[in-house]
């Protein structure tokens, strides 16, 4: 895996973004655990994952993304009982309260965890007790997205349109689609998030990570997207360019992951500055950050070096991130003129 190197121009700009009040839209739960947690995780439950941090490390290097599937699966593997589960969902909301992420919408694969014997009642109890308490204790607000599974097929997606059509709870806001892209066609899940969307909830599918442009415009004109996880193949079509700039379609950016997934060779050949430079809504995001080996916050180290920005432009970008969320306006206006106050007083700071 080729390793990450972009960096702030400064000292100064690293202490800044490490204080940026933040907002994230791209990250997935089992994903978000750390080290410590899926260490933990694995000597509960030993088999496939290996409970040593070092052997850990190694077992998080990536030869492609079919085999980050595999890993991720490992990983998902132990999430077996619902302490497993809140253990998991507040730890992984105290490691983002400590980068001053003060909104997350986190990606849950509910199916992969009814699979491992969690019913979904009590998967939905241990996930709200964890919400409750990070926001309570830690000062973190956390929305849930529903995610299909695509490499489980059209069986996973109903599944997972069931428990958000009958299990849901109010944090419930967001529908996805994860996993590989290759052979997962995005229209067939077309009827299963015209449901999800009819019951109020977003359409936030992955599409042009491993694949071409083609899979993001099957996910605008089938799925009803409203954002694009990461959508990296876009910049092979002009046409579609235009047409994110033109309706502003955000795209979920998470630079690291696309480098150790081999999506993309190396963070010089990222097409993040080409969206940048178009126009595109561009927003940073981690999706999966220890097992990537980042966190949030060096996810804007890496897009400030890549995008030449300084303090300013971190600003406007992390702002974006909040623009593109789904937050109800007035909790938008309140985080975004956080960032702007923190800003204000960073260059008062400087003067």
């Amino acid at each position: 895996m080729s390793e990450p190197s972009a960096r702030p121009e400064s000292d100064d700009l690293a202490t800044f973004i490490a204080g940026l009040p933040k907002a994230e839209i791209h990250v997935h739960h089992v994903g978000s655990a750390s080290p410590r947690i899926v260490a933990e995780l694995a000597a509960r439950h030993p088999g496939t994952v290996p409970s040593d941090l070092d052997a850990l490390r190694e077992f998080y290097r990536f030869r492609d993304f079919a085999h980050f599937v595999e890993v991720y699966l490992a990983v998902v593997d132990l999430i077996r009982e619902p302490e497993d589960v809140r253990l998991l969902t507040f730890e992984v909301a105290r490691e983002m309260a400590a980068q001053n992420v003060r909104y997350a919408e986190l990606t849950l694969t509910p199916y992969t965890s009814v699979l491992a014997g969690v019913p979904i009642e009590a998967f939905v109890d241990a996930v709200e007790d964890a919400r409750v308490a990070a926001e309570r204790d830690l000062g973190i607000t956390l929305r849930w997205v529903y995610d299909i599974p695509g490499e489980f097929g059209l069986p996973a997606a109903e599944a997972t349109v069931g428990y958000a059509l009958e299990h849901a709870p109010d944090s419930l806001i967001g529908f996805g689609l994860g996993g590989p892209e290759i052979g997962v066609d995005r229209p067939q899940f077309r009827d299963v998030f015209a449901r999800a969307r009819a019951a109020g909830l977003r359409s936030v599918p992955h599409a042009g990570e491993t694949t071409g442009p083609q899979t993001i415009w099957d996910a605008l004109e089938h799925l009803g997207a409203e954002r694009i996880g990461h959508g990296t193949s876009a910049v092979q079509d002009p046409r579609l360019v235009e047409h994110l700039v033109e309706h502003q379609i955000p795209l979920e950016v998470c630079p690291t992951s696309n480098i150790a997934t081999r999506a993309v060779a190396s963070l010089e050949e990222h097409p993040i500055r080409q969206m940048h430079d178009a126009g595109v809504f561009v927003t940073i995001n981690s999706d999966d950050p220890p097992m990537f080996g980042t966190t949030l916050t060096r996810e804007y180290e890496i897009a400030a070096g890549l995008l030449d920005l300084d303090e300013a432009g971190v600003a406007d970008l992390a702002t974006n991130t909040v623009r593109a969320s789904f937050l109800p306006d007035d909790g938008k206006a309140e985080l975004a003129g956080e960032i702007s106050g923190y800003l204000a007083a960073w260059q008062e700071r400087e003067r």
